[in-house]
This record gives structure tokens, sequence and C-alpha cells, in this order.
């Protein structure tokens, strides 16, 4: 069974580039093969290299906080484009504000996005949960 392919970005207007570099380092390491958009990207790039490489999963990080606009309808696109069931993720500081974890949680699995990371999430716990739900454990 070759790698899993992984597509890692940071969506919307958001330019945070460190984290992003962080977890590219981190999943390569641990075995997956990272395809890194960048930052400054719209859903669609995303899709698009998702569609090209026949990726495993989409990764979405956002910390400037608008992640639930820049979020939403993603997991439609992704059926429109062939893409149905694949894992989506998000994490980050992906709210405004301070707003209660669970409430976050729910709206963004409403949403359509399979796993839903707080800030502070360890790379452990996002490699762990990526292997679990790969089939790779």
């Amino acid at each position: 069974m070759g790698k899993k392919t992984l597509i890692l970005g940071v969506i919307g207007s958001d330019c945070h580039a460190v984290g992003n570099k962080i977890l590219d380092y981190a999943l390569t390491e641990a075995g997956f093969n990272v395809i890194n958009i960048g930052v400054l990207s719209p859903q669609e790039d995303f899709i698009n290299a998702a569609v090209e490489t026949n990726a495993d999963a989409i990764i979405v990080s956002s910390l400037y906080g608008h992640g639930e606009i820049d979020c939403r309808g993603m997991r439609e696109k992704c059926d429109e484009a062939g893409l149905n069931g694949i894992l989506l993720i998000v994490g980050g500081n992906i709210v405004v504000g301070k707003q209660n974890w669970e409430d976050v949680y729910s709206r963004f699995r409403k949403m359509g996005f399979d796993k839903v990371y707080p800030p502070g999430t360890t790379l452990e716990t996002t490699i762990h949960d990526l292997r679990e739900e790969l089939g790779l454990l």
C-alpha cells in the first residue's frame, strides 16, 4: 500500500505560514505524501489539488479567525468535484473571539468536516487521528 496523500493549506485570506510549515514537516516525517498548497488558498485550490493527486484527505488550517466563513460549502464542493467521502479536516483559530468549543465543533461537523481541531491540538493527535481515519493503524 502506497503513502496516503494529504492536501494541506491555509484557507481564505489567511497568510499564517509558520503552522503550515510545521504541519507539512511533521506529516511528511510521519510518512504521508503532503501536497502543501500554501497560504491564501481558496476552497477551489484545495479541491483541485485533491482531484489532481487523488488525495485521501484535505487538511484546512486557519489562524485569522474567519475559517467558518471560508469553509462554508466546502463539503458540497468536494462532492460536486467527485471527492465524495474524502476526509475533511479543519483546525486552528477557526472562529472569531472566544466561543464555546462544543458549539464551534458542532457547526463545523454540520458543514461536513470529519475532524475539527481547536487551537493547541498536538501534532501527535492529528497524526494519530489521520492514521486511524485512513486505516493505517
